[in-house]
């Protein structure tokens, strides 16, 4: 095999490796999914997982960046329908928290992934939703809609109370009763920010 289609064939088997946890964790969770049938369903060995994940924590890592990274662009999506940067911005907070409420994301990205990963503000994939944020802040700081505040700080805050509103929702008994009270809280926090003369 050359190494072209030996590359081609390594990527190939990663990528179903991970279209088959990630079923797999969104239908028992990560505690209860088998190695065995997820790697059976995936057509490979536990150690194709092993050499290519590291182990069951590894894969669940490559799953939760993959959902992760989908749900900052459909937050962008939300955002880029908006009039103005500062609508925008809120749009992608309230889509973030919102989608809590999806089973597929509510379990593997919200309740699994912190108990197994870790600090999710640690993530790769949230450290990329703060540069996007970062960058907003800044423009809106430079055109005069948020007062002049650390962006670093600032970014972080806001970014660290829409992760916080998910993960409150996805812990919730009743997220859907609880999902409009977290978005309105979020914006009047958000609004903190704002120069006096557009609150």
């Amino acid at each position: 095999m050359s190494a072209g289609r030996r590359a081609q064939s390594t990527q190939e088997n990663r990528a179903r490796m991970v279209t088959a946890a990630r079923k797999a964790f969104a239908a028992n969770g990560y505690v209860a999914a088998s190695m065995d049938d997820l790697t059976a369903d995936a057509g490979l060995s536990r150690g194709a997982l092993y050499h290519g994940f590291g182990g069951k924590a590894g894969l669940l890592a490559v799953v939760v960046e993959q959902i992760d990274s989908e749900m900052a662009a459909r937050a962008q999506q939300a955002g880029a329908a908006q009039p103005d940067r500062w609508n925008a911005l809120l749009a992608e907070a309230a889509a973030y928290i919102e989608m809590a409420l999806e089973p597929e994301i509510r379990r593997i990205v919200l309740l699994d992934g912190p108990a197994i990963l870790g600090d999710p503000s640690l993530w790769p994939s949230q450290n990329a939703c703060l540069a996007l944020t970062r960058s907003a802040v800044a423009d809106l700081i430079a055109d005069g809609t948020m007062q002049r505040v650390d962006v670093e700080a600032a970014a972080r805050l806001l970014n660290g109370a829409a992760l916080n509103a998910a993960l409150w929702l996805a812990s919730s008994e009743d997220p859907q009763r609880q999902l409009p009270d977290a978005i309105a809280a979020f914006r009047i926090m958000a609004s903190g920010f704002l120069q006096d003369s557009r609150r």
